[in-house]
């Protein structure tokens, strides 16, 4: 359920923005990566309005102050780059609005209570982008019905009603990635084009699936920043593809012992990607608890990595959940050398691997995990 959770907060920053106007700036002069982004606030005299930049992991970012409802950023965009506003989170929190940054001048409009609406022209990027997005929509709308339900369910345990939310989101998600599809290879030059491939492909992705859509993409899209992100989730699945050997690791475990995956050869064992942090992963906990009962007595055991970046909290996590198997980490969070090396965009994730380290099978959740166990273990 980590999916549309994240595929939820995607929609909420990137896909819930406004028509744009069909026309830009045709100032722009060849090799000027300079852009202007300007804009007005309705209903909001006064205040400060945060511009972030996705492509460029900011920590802190850039600020600009709204004067008579009006603000204005100045920066570099050598290539279209994924931004969005905010407001500063005092009081209700508003919805930020995402946009293409692109080199000229660009304008948004916007009300202060659905910034996420506003406006956005001067960005042939983003205009692009909204061809997908009047398609996608009805989607979208589904999704953010689902999420809520999907929170009900939580909040009152109602496992049955989560699983059947997965099943109908995992369904859209098809439907999304085949809408993304049509858009990329009828947009192959669109820097839009790589944005959407890049985050729609980006959980347990098929190379051959993912691979074509890179390749149909023209040489400057695959070189940009999203372009580049598409090669390394095929690189990493590659590497990952069902019937390769899983690539090795050490990590320490909480007692700071190097435990490497390549020890547990002879063994059944479940690489098994999660922190105590991420809530699906905690749901998903007893039913990898139940599998572990059930087969560590016949060959079967489990190697958990944690995403965790906070010692105390992996190992309270550990004990209130009763994970009873070797857990290992570099409590670097995302960082994490080991989810670095097999490409986990979302967790929970995990990886089957049979007695000679070949990946049998991924992304294993619920009923799915024990049925597979009893089918080579039985």
């Amino acid at each position: 359920m980590q999916k549309l959770i994240v595929a939820f907060a995607f929609a909420a920053i990137c896909c819930s923005c406004g028509n744009n106007s069909k026309t830009s700036d045709k100032s722009k002069t060849k090799g000027d990566s300079t852009f202007v982004l300007s804009g007005t606030i309705q209903g909001m005299d006064s205040g400060w309005i945060y511009l972030y930049n996705i492509q460029k992991d900011q920590e802190i970012p850039d600020s600009a102050k709204i004067e008579q409802g009006k603000f204005e950023f100045q920066g570099i965009a050598a290539e279209p780059q994924f931004a969005f506003l905010a407001f500063p989170e005092n009081g209700e929190r508003i919805k930020p609005l995402g946009l293409f940054l692109e080199s000229g001048k660009m304008n948004v409009v916007a009300s202060k209570d659905s910034l996420f609406k506003g406006k956005v022209t001067g960005s042939v990027t983003q205009d692009e982008y909204q061809k997908y997005f009047a398609k996608y929509a009805v989607i979208d709308e589904k999704q953010k019905q689902l999420y809520m339900q999907y929170q009900q369910a939580s909040m009152t345990g109602d496992m049955k009603q989560m699983e059947k939310v997965q099943q109908d989101f995992e369904a859209l998600e098809k439907e999304n990635k085949e809408l993304v599809v049509h858009f990329a290879k009828e947009n192959p030059g669109s820097y839009a084009s790589a944005f959407l491939v890049a985050q729609s492909f980006s959980y347990d992705a098929d190379p051959s699936e993912l691979e074509p859509l890179y390749k149909g993409l023209t040489a400057d899209v695959q070189g940009s920043h999203y372009g580049k992100n598409i090669k390394a989730t095929i690189d990493a699945a590659n590497k990952t593809a069902i019937g390769s050997v899983a690539p090795d690791f050490t990590l320490n475990d909480v007692n700071g012992k190097p435990v490497s995956l390549a020890s547990y050869k002879g063994k059944y064992i479940l690489v098994d990607f999660w922190a105590s942090w991420c809530g699906p992963c905690r749901q998903e906990n007893p039913t990898v608890v139940k599998a572990y009962n059930a087969y560590k007595s016949k060959g079967f055991d489990i190697l958990g990595v944690s995403l965790d970046e906070k010692k105390e909290n992996w190992e309270k996590a550990i004990h209130q959940d009763q994970l009873t198997w070797t857990h290992v980490s570099d409590l670097k969070g995302w960082q994490s050398d080991a989810a670095s090396l097999y490409g986990i965009k979302a967790i929970p994730m995990n990886y089957l691997l049979d007695k000679e380290g070949k990946i049998i099978a991924k992304s294993l959740r619920g009923e799915d995990l024990i049925k597979k166990l009893g089918e080579i273990l039985n």
